[in-house]
């Protein structure tokens, strides 16, 4: 459908949000103030393959509605921090009767709920001293926007293929095959998601938009001969399937990723001493600890009824004060659909609230000068910059986009890890460089790197006293080259990050308990077949 061509969805939702506005009011009882209606037309495929064969494959379309009704005025309403509202199922076709039909059963479920949720909460400010810091609703000036629809473009029959191939390599590239007995489970997949959201409220903003998301996935695992688990899982992301990698691409890593854990399965453990010292971090491992440490903490959300704080998280006393070195600048930018050729899932022009976005400043110079927020204000920060966003079918949240880490002072890959071994020399012994992170920030591939700049892989390490504290005061240096990392869930972000060198990063001994080895061998290749 052409943006120009009357959408008979929005149609019927501006038609039944006029008539639900007008209606809308019980004897004795206050008319809402705000109300929303926003309807996410849901794609999504999956297609799974393990150790060579296609094990699932699903598709599915779903058309949900969500009805926000606030209470009150914009200085205290009826919302909460869960975001309240009712939800609904909508036809796939495009039946306006059936669609009203469906909105009006959520108005009326979600009118009654924001009844009941400002009385209560009227009787819950009660008991405090302290008026809240900041109002709970911020205006917003009407925004039409009608984009192109977004479809889903995958060449299934192709990507099966692919992704079959790919898990059941081990057994048959001749540079893995040797060790195929050792490959305890094989995996790979390919999914896409794409959303299109129709959204009124009665602001008069109109929207239509919505985000396209594809992921492919190889993960292999096996035991190291003392039983410790090991694997290797990545994979690439990007907001069309032309972005991922290609069929050359996806083969050439799920080998290096069979190499690099024939290489951990024979890599020793980690010393037993604890480590207390300089850590590289490549590229890949600084978004991970960005998107964990930081980013979470610059999304302002509402702080806890009664509480004088400006918002949750680590940083929320830390405004104009250094959260990172000086040589560190970052700005979430959703405006940037594309970063060195790459296109980026975070991006986006209006957010799911209606604010239209421009690039926000969040730390210059190692201060934090701003947070990144949605309709819900927090002190000192009394309007939305563009940063609320919904996942299907929640309310919207104060959540990133397109996070760029930047350094005044860049360093090459060959200077930050000559400044890494001059550190090993002038301290006189071994330190660390870590590759990939997982789970909870632990190290994936980490490498004990000797003054005269041997690298050894280990395993069986964690890290300890990797926070805050950690960024704000422990980093050294920072790298030129960005990682682009890209997530599709719960909502699309992007965060692009350089490589960063630690301080002081403790490195332990991992106490998990060895699991035992299988009792006997995995089935010989050929087995079963003529």
């Amino acid at each position: 459908m052409a943006p120009n061509t009357p959408d008979p969805l929005l149609t019927a939702m501006q038609q039944e949000l006029a008539r639900e506005k007008s209606l809308l009011i019980l004897p004795g009882l206050q008319r809402p103030y705000f109300m929303e209606y926003r309807l996410e037309d849901l794609q999504t495929y999956e297609a799974v393959a393990n150790y060579g064969a296609l094990t699932g494959e699903s598709e599915n379309r779903q058309r949900i509605v969500r009805v926000e009704v606030r209470i009150g005025d914009y200085t205290t309403d009826s919302s909460s921090s869960r975001g309240d509202g009712s939800l609904q199922l909508a036809p796939n076709d495009n039946d306006p009767a059936a669609l009203k039909y469906a909105l009006w059963t959520a108005t009326d479920e979600a009118y009654k709920n924001a009844l009941r949720a400002y009385s209560a909460k009227e009787a819950a400010l009660k008991q405090f001293q302290s008026a809240p810091t900041a109002n709970d609703f911020t205006p917003a000036k009407p925004v039409t926007l009608i984009e192109p629809l977004k479809t889903l473009e995958l060449d299934r029959d192709a990507w099966k293929q692919r992704i079959i191939e790919a898990s059941g390599i081990f057994q048959t590239a001749p540079e893995v095959r040797s060790f195929a007995a050792e490959v305890q489970s094989s995996s790979a997949s390919i999914d896409a998601v794409v959303v299109n959201r129709y959204t009124v409220n009665t602001d008069g903003t109109v929207l239509r938009h919505g985000y396209a998301g594809y992921n492919d996935v190889i993960s292999v695992g096996g035991q190291a001969a003392d039983g410790m688990q090991l694997s290797r899982s990545n994979g690439s992301s990007a907001a069309t399937a032309e972005g991922l990698e290609s069929a050359e691409a996806l083969h050439k890593r799920t080998i290096t990723n069979l190499l690099s854990l024939k290489d951990l399965r024979e890599a020793p453990v980690v010393d037993a001493e604890d480590y207390h010292g300089p850590v590289l971090f490549s590229g890949d491992a600084s978004a991970d600890v960005i998107n964990r440490l930081f980013v979470p903490n610059v999304e302002a959300d509402r702080p806890d009824m009664g509480t004088t704080a400006r918002t949750q998280g680590a940083y929320q006393s830390s405004l104009r004060t250094p959260v990172l070195p000086s040589f560190l600048t970052v700005v979430d930018d959703p405006g940037l659909h594309t970063f060195e050729g790459q296109s980026l899932v975070g991006a986006y022009s209006v957010d799911d609230e209606g604010v239209p976005v421009a690039p926000v400043t969040v730390v210059d110079h190692g201060k934090l000068i701003d947070y990144l927020l949605g309709r819900e204000p927090v002190k000192d920060f009394p309007e939305s910059n563009g940063h609320g966003r919904a996942a299907p079918g929640q309310a919207a949240h104060s959540r990133a986009g397109v996070v760029v880490v930047k350094s005044t002072q860049p360093l090459s890959a060959a200077e930050m890890r000559a400044k890494l071994l001059a550190l090993a020399k002038e301290q006189g012994r071994d330190v660390y460089e870590v590759e990939t992170l997982g789970g909870e920030l632990s190290p994936r591939l980490l490498y004990r790197v000797s003054p005269s700049g041997k690298r050894t892989l280990v395993r069986g390490a964690v890290f300890d006293e990797l926070d805050q504290r950690s960024l704000r005061s422990g980093l050294l240096a920072a790298g030129g080259k960005p990682w682009v990392a890209q997530t599709l869930s719960p909502v699309p972000e992007t965060t692009i990050a350089p490589s960063l060198l630690f301080a002081d990063i403790a490195v332990k001994r991992a106490s998990e308990q060895q699991q035992k080895l299988p009792y006997y061998a995995p089935p010989a290749i050929g087995d079963g077949q003529k």
